[in-house]
């Protein structure tokens, strides 16, 4: 394992995850100037959100609060650092979207300085999305399923190719495993349908 990696995981992550833990904190401390910010766009979002997500804006903007310290504290941690990075790319969405309309603002100026912190949640974004990926080095879940399912395959021809009788009985064992699975769903669902 080469230690360059590993060392710059280590300080990447709570760089990229202070901002989070920082925003998110203060949120919670004075939400009032990111509720009036994002009230706008609740309003006009709240009929197409489903029932089970809150519409009111203070809720919204305490709820975006909490997953932003909650998953900045996990990255900076190195905890689960692909999920808190998800996570924290979600939240960054409507958060700039909310945050930085300039393509509202009339004023060059203040179009110019929403332009650019639309923009710097931009690069944010492309850092946790990267960080969303990094597998470390190891390979990505898809390859080590992808890897057993080829194994698995190769494994099942050679058994029920053979001719001393094993694939005779592989097939029987694979159709009453087949048999048990198709009767305990049937069981599961006249269990919930009752």
């Amino acid at each position: 394992m080469e230690v360059a990696p590993v060392l710059i995981r280590r300080l990447a992550r709570p760089m990229l995850a202070a901002i989070f833990i920082k925003g998110g904190v203060d949120t919670l401390l004075n939400p009032e100037p990111r509720v009036q910010k994002a009230s706008p766009l609740i309003e006009k979002a709240s009929p197409q959100l489903p029932d089970q997500i809150p519409s009111e804006p203070s809720e919204l903007v305490r709820i975006d609060a909490g997953v932003k310290v909650a998953a900045g504290t996990l990255l900076a941690i190195n905890k689960f650092p692909r999920v808190a990075s998800l996570a924290l790319a979600a939240s960054v969405i409507p958060t700039t979207i909310a945050g930085h309309p300039f393509w509202e603002k009339s004023d060059p100026t203040e179009k110019a300085g929403e332009q650019q912190q639309f923009l710097k949640n931009v690069a944010i974004l492309g850092g946790l999305v990267l960080a969303a990926v990094d597998t470390e080095g190891k390979p990505s879940l898809g390859w080590r399923g992808r890897r057993a399912a080829r194994k698995l395959a190769e494994r099942t021809s050679e058994l029920t190719s053979s001719n001393d009788g094993a694939g005779d009985k592989f097939r029987d064992a694979g159709d009453k495993v087949r048999r048990n699975v198709v009767d305990g769903v049937d069981v599961a669902i006249g269990a919930l349908a009752s």
